[in-house]
């Protein structure tokens, strides 16, 4: 990936961060509907979100938090990367009590990064670890899952666990010096049975051996033989320096090669996230008003299909009735929808419920022209003619009310969901990042995950 399709990546989620905030912070969106103060305090935590991920764009800073069980060295893979012990270590279980950021510059990368060092998983427990974990994984843009001797399932739970973030993840299996038999191939050949074991293959295929490293953060002390030139000798234990030289290439390796577009990705899926909270809780809590919305748009179509005498004018002003209805729950719900972008929804309600439109508009046109011609028959020539049309227009006119009513309850779902998907939409420039990444690339193993 080169760096103009970074810089271009970049600059669309940049684009799109700003325009998700200027809409969901204008009480504007909401049109002539009066603000809701329930609303806006559901909301006011996701709001914080949007401006979060663009702040943390403008940073030009990738996250990297490490997970594992006790003991597995996390402190220690954070103090090599830096370069100096800015964490304790020791033989003691948990020194690490809750997450800590360490900031670090590489030698060759082009973007600032904060190392987040976190408990072990195994050390907490149930509902504080999980949120610990989810919280932290949330923000990061990369995980570094460390492991040391035999992966347990414990720890492939876990990795489970944090692909439910939709992170980019690099295994590294630490302390190799005690390890020195293990090799990548083993260890993948060891996920491929946990998951088998587990009845669940999918870590596998989101995990290759590309993104499993092998290091010794902190290296056992050697004891060595001293000889003096007076010809005695003495033992002395010495330290070897760390080999976590594979780790920072994989690491500059992913910085330079995808680094801007790793941190668009990230941002926008985070803005993303926020946005479908807000519509969310905005669908919930604006139920009542919807609902009186819905039924007006449903009544009022009703009887002017009932009155109207001409077949053809009942179909395409139906149709043009159901736009103006999603129309007006967009405008209640505050979600950003155009004329054009409504009526790729119908469109797609229409594929997705075809049957029920289809027969709408057939049991319309039926009766549209049975009522037409009852309205060309003079009530004087044929005095059973008024009660044709009245039967015609009676049913026909409930059949176009419920067809409205059903369309804007489908309706209230893709709302939902649409809101990230106009021409800046946070999911649109995810969708066209994913499409433009090299297959070499870690962003790529999280295509299948997100689409």
């Amino acid at each position: 990936m080169n760096q103009k399709q970074q810089q271009t990546n970049y600059n669309q989620a940049r684009a799109s961060l700003q325009q998700a905030i200027s809409w969901y912070s204008s009480f504007r969106r909401h049109w002539n509907h009066p603000p809701n103060a329930t609303l806006q305090g559901a909301v006011k935590q996701d709001l914080q979100s949007l401006k979060s991920a663009l702040e943390k764009l403008d940073r030009v800073a990738i996250t990297i938090a490490t997970f594992g069980l006790v003991s597995r060295g996390k402190s220690a893979v954070v103090n090599a990367l830096v370069g100096q012990k800015v964490l304790p270590t020791g033989p003691i279980h948990g020194l690490t009590k809750w997450p800590k950021s360490i900031s670090w510059t590489p030698p060759t990368g082009k973007v600032q990064v904060e190392l987040i060092d976190t408990p072990g998983l195994d050390e907490i427990d149930g509902q504080q670890r999980e949120e610990m974990a989810k919280a932290v994984a949330r923000q990061s843009d990369l995980i570094l899952f460390v492991v040391s001797g035999d992966i347990t399932r414990t720890e492939y739970l876990a990795l489970l666990e944090l692909r439910e973030a939709q992170k980019p993840l690099i295994l590294v299996f630490n302390k190799i010096d005690l390890y020195p038999e293990k090799d990548r191939q083993e260890i993948y050949q060891q996920l491929q049975k946990l998951g088998q074991d587990h009845n669940n293959n999918r870590l596998n295929s989101l995990l290759s051996k590309e993104e499993i490293v092998m290091i010794a953060a902190e290296p056992q002390a050697l004891q060595i033989r001293v000889e003096y030139p007076d010809g005695k000798d003495q033992l002395q234990w010495e330290t070897p320096a760390p080999q976590i030289e594979q780790l920072q290439e994989k690491i500059l390796t992913i910085l330079n090669r995808e680094g801007q577009s790793l941190l668009a990705l990230n941002s926008l899926i985070q803005a993303r996230d926020a946005q479908l909270n807000i519509a969310k809780k905005t669908i919930e809590i604006r139920q009542e008003e919807a609902e009186k919305i819905i039924w007006k748009y449903a009544q009022y179509k009703a009887l002017v299909v009932a009155a109207n005498p001409i077949a053809f004018i009942d179909i395409i002003g139906g149709i043009i009735w159901d736009l103006a209805a999603i129309r007006a729950l967009a405008r209640l719900y505050g979600l950003p929808l155009s004329s054009y972008q409504a009526g790729k929804l119908w469109k797609t309600i229409f594929a997705s419920s075809g049957g029920l439109i289809l027969g709408e508009i057939f049991g319309s046109l039926v009766l549209g022209i049975g009522k037409t011609a009852a309205a060309a028959t003079s009530v004087f020539e044929n005095p059973t003619a008024l009660a044709t049309y009245a039967t015609s227009a009676l049913t026909q006119g409930c059949i176009a009310g419920y067809g409205t009513y059903a369309v804007a309850k489908v309706a209230q779902t893709y709302l939902q969901q649409g809101c990230t998907w106009g021409p800046l939409g946070s999911n649109t420039i995810i969708k066209e990042i994913l499409d433009g990444i090299d297959s070499n690339t870690i962003i790529y193993r999280l295509k299948q995950e997100l689409f």
